[in-house]
């Protein structure tokens, strides 16, 4: 995904290396430049110094082919104001703001905006608010392993549960065919419109889904 955040503080630094970390493209927006400081020497991502609730701001970040967007500033106001933008403007699929007003924030929660309050407050709850957990159904105590839904493309039919696995990374747990769930074999072959779940690393997720996703080829012997 096409991830922007409008907020460099201590929760929007955090979410920007969790979502790096999961494969996606990130820029972050702050009004104050040296914010950027709280970011790991590993982000990759692009910064931009401005209002996050600014038009022009924003499509210098990239809004206009963004998947998701989180207003995590300091202010309510100026989240729920980004948040809108991004949602009634730019037509985003998925956003997410910080509220401090628990009030507020059943508010917004019925325009369609999900709301996360800031006590206590976790990196994964915004994670899981910007669409992760929709394919993301279990992890580990220590945030190192996921249970995962793997999409898989159709040249994947008939390849063998050992061969997905050498090749992805990703340990087949179950497969769901049919509506029913298969605890699978080694031998055991994907078939059409199997849904794959597996176990994988966060660290070596997103190319476990981009080796799915894309057409299988047959090691040479």
């Amino acid at each position: 995904m096409q991830v922007v955040i409008m907020g460099c503080g201590r929760v929007g630094s955090s979410l920007a290396m969790a979502m790096q970390k999961r494969g996606h493209d990130v820029a972050i927006i702050d009004r104050d430049p040296s914010a950027f400081a709280r970011l790991s020497v590993d982000f990759a991502g692009r910064t931009i110094t401005g209002v996050g609730f600014d038009r022009d701001i924003l499509v210098k970040a990239g809004i206009e082919h963004a998947d998701a967007f989180a207003a995590v500033s300091s202010g309510d106001n100026s989240n729920i104001i980004a948040a809108r933008v991004a949602r009634e403007t730019f037509d985003v699929e998925r956003v997410v703001a910080r509220i401090y007003d628990a009030k507020r924030a059943e508010v917004y929660e019925r325009l369609g905006i999900p709301t996360v309050a800031t006590v206590p407050w976790t990196t994964e709850r915004f994670v899981s608010a910007l669409g992760e957990i929709a394919t993301t159904e279990w992890r580990d105590p220590s945030g190192t392993l996921a249970v995962a839904e793997i999409d898989v493309d159709e040249s994947w039919i008939g390849v063998s549960v050992a061969k997905f696995q050498e090749q992805s990374g990703a340990r087949v747990v179950f497969l769901n065919r049919v509506g029913r769930p298969v605890l699978p074999e080694a031998k055991t072959v994907l078939q059409q419109d199997d849904v794959v779940y597996g176990a994988v690393l966060l660290d070596n997720l997103a190319n476990a889904r981009r080796i799915a996703a894309a057409p299988f080829i047959q090691a040479e012997s």
